[in-house]
């Protein structure tokens, strides 16, 4: 067979079509939250480590973290926030018939937590479960996997719950990793509709050469980081992914009402914004009060934007986060939009 030739200025490269607007959009039209009890502050810390409040506050913007206590389980806490975000969306366990929860520390290796909090909350044997482990990534893969399903028709009414207790892989006594993480869980509720906007276009990346510069290994089963790296890629990966995921929206800056990243370090927030000329008012900052909880730092920021009055029906809000891998994901949603919902 004879080779192709490429495409030249007589034959020009035929651009892809673009992609048609699905009979139905899928959007998030409820979100839940649960925390441990345990609450851990920055001098409660420094009474073990070589730290103070202001040294932690200043390069991290966290002041408390929760944690599990002593043998307490992750799938109860998930199915917590399961619970309320189904009770925001005025929906029941048995319309559920998918449930994705993002995770990277579950209660066993197997089974997921995604089968234990089906049964927990009540959920129909017909339920799909699934885990997915994107590290703090998650919640957005996971998001636009729903979405898939929903406008596919393959699913009425999703689960995307992120549970995350960092807590198990962390190195107690690293200075440099032991301040910085939390254990949590939040969810959405995803659904389809007659919308405008719904979960818009995202857009993912992987850098599997940065493998080692975040990583918890298989003998040791801790978190183990270089700090500067990350910091470096997440701004450079969260600006880009974001600007392009705006820019397959049809939308600017402008038209963005919140800006919720994952939640790891105020710093890379706070950067990565200024970059994309996001006004400070726009900005969501939960790493305060939970740290870095990986893939649930998202869902617990939307969730308290909404309980302090920062997201209203309607609003357009840009995700983005980076995780281990690397792996990276931007998307731009509309904030349970008022619409007639598909059944």
């Amino acid at each position: 067979m004879a080779a192709t030739a490429p495409a030249t200025a007589a034959t020009p490269a035929v651009a892809p079509a673009p992609r048609r607007r699905p009979t139905r959009r899928a959007g998030i039209f409820g979100v839940g939250a649960a925390l441990p009890g345990k609450v851990v502050t920055n001098d409660d810390l420094a009474q073990r480590l070589d730290t103070s409040d202001e040294w932690i506050v200043r390069r991290t913007g966290i002041r408390t973290r929760h944690w599990l206590d002593g043998d307490e389980q992750l799938a109860p806490l998930a199915a917590e926030a399961c619970r309320r975000a189904l009770a925001d969306a005025g929906r029941e366990p048995d319309e559920v018939d998918r449930i994705i929860v993002t995770t990277i520390t579950p209660d066993r290796l197997t089974p997921g937590l995604a089968p234990t909090v089906a049964g927990l909350i009540g959920c129909p044997t017909s339920v799909v479960t699934a885990d997915l482990n994107a590290a703090c990534a998650g919640f957005l893969v996971a998001l636009d996997e729903a979405a898939g399903a929903v406008e596919s028709g393959r699913s009425d009414v999703v689960l995307v719950c992120a549970a995350e207790a960092l807590t198990r892989i962390t190195d107690r006594d690293d200075r440099s990793t032991a301040v910085l993480f939390g254990d949590g869980a939040a969810a959405v509720v995803v659904a389809g509709g007659d919308l405008e906007g719904g979960i818009g276009r995202f857009v993912h990346g992987t850098d599997p050469s940065m493998a080692d510069a975040l990583y918890v290994g298989i003998e040791e089963r801790l978190l183990r980081m270089e700090g500067q790296t990350v910091y470096r890629h997440a701004v450079a990966r969260m600006v880009e992914a974001t600007a392009a995921s705006l820019a397959a929206s049809g939308l600017t800056i402008d038209d963005i009402d919140l800006f919720v990243a994952h939640q790891a370090n105020a710093r890379i927030i706070q950067t990565a914004a200024a970059e994309l000329g996001m006004p400070d008012e726009k900005v969501m900052i939960d790493v305060d009060r939970c740290a870095n909880t990986s893939s649930a730092t998202i869902p617990l920021a939307l969730e308290r934007a909404q309980r302090e009055g920062r997201l209203a029906p309607g609003a357009t809000i840009a995700l983005a986060a980076l995780g281990a891998g690397f792996v990276w994901s931007a998307g731009v949603v509309r904030w349970k939009e008022r619409a007639h919902v598909c059944a």
